[in-house]
């Protein structure tokens, strides 16, 4: 069982920037696709981004390409989301997942561990 705690979260103004970071427990950490989403309140748990295992792969969703960046360092069993000019719309409970999928992946189904969330807000 892999256990992922996620850390960053907070209130920021629109336009502002935050960082989030994910530390799953295991030692086997370049061998997990790793994913964040977010869950905004009354709408359903949504796809933001994905890094492949080795960080050489990432992929967006349209509604934040260009404003976030996954990266991830292997060194230290880190993965990341970097979140610039942020919106109103950002806000929410920002999740950080694992996959044991061979390639970069999106629907939420593929990914076998989750955190418990970071609470994201944005002010307008």
């Amino acid at each position: 069982q892999v256990q992922l705690v996620e850390s960053g979260g907070g209130l920021v103004q629109a336009g502002g920037s935050l960082r989030l970071s994910c530390a799953p427990s295991t030692s086997t950490f370049s061998s997990y696709v790793m994913g964040w989403f977010r869950q905004a309140p009354g709408k359903e748990r949504e796809f933001l981004a994905a890094i492949s295992r080795l960080g050489g792969t990432t992929y967006y969703a349209d509604s934040v390409k260009g404003r976030f960046t996954i990266f991830r360092d292997n060194a230290t069993n880190t993965v990341y989301l970097q979140m610039n000019s942020l919106k109103s719309e950002d806000t929410g409970v920002y999740y950080c997942a694992a996959s044991r999928s061979m390639r970069v992946t999106t629907p939420s189904s593929a990914y076998d561990y989750w955190g418990q969330g970071t609470q994201v807000t944005v002010s307008s």
